[in-house]
C-alpha cells in the first residue's frame, strides 16, 4: 500500500525492543521512543525490516539458556502432561484416543 497522502511517521521502539511506526508530530505513547527523524510510510518501513531481523521480544532473545538447549525438560522424558495429574476437566482440550 502506498502512502499518498505526504504524511510523515516516525520509527518508534519499545522497552521490549519492538519496532512499529507513528504519525509525525503525535505525541508518542508511553514506553515508546523515536529512533531517528520523520520520514515516508515507506521508508520507515523499510528501516523496520532492515534492523528488526528477530521479532522475539528482547528477554526472549537474551535468555541465558535457551529454551531449546534447557537440560531440564518441563515434562520428564518418556512421560507426558496426562501422565501429571491433568485432566481433561482442567486442560483446554482433552486427550484423543490412546
Amino acid at each position: 500500500m502506498t502512502d499518498t497522502t505526504g504524511s510523515t511517521h516516525l520509527v518508534v521502539v519499545n522497552d521490549h525492543e519492538q519496532y512499529s511506526i507513528w504519525p509525525a508530530g503525535r505525541e508518542l505513547p508511553d514506553g515508546w521512543r523515536a529512533v531517528g527523524g520523520p520520514r515516508t510510510r515507506g521508508a520507515c518501513l523499510d528501516h523496520i525490516e532492515q534492523i528488526w531481523t528477530d521479532i522475539r521480544p528482547r528477554h526472549t532473545r537474551t535468555a541465558s539458556t535457551p529454551l531449546a538447549l534447557s537440560t531440564s525438560p518441563a515434562v520428564p522424558t518418556g512421560t507426558s502432561l496426562w501422565d501429571h495429574g491433568t485432566t481433561s476437566a482442567s486442560a483446554p482440550c482433552s486427550p484423543g484416543p490412546r
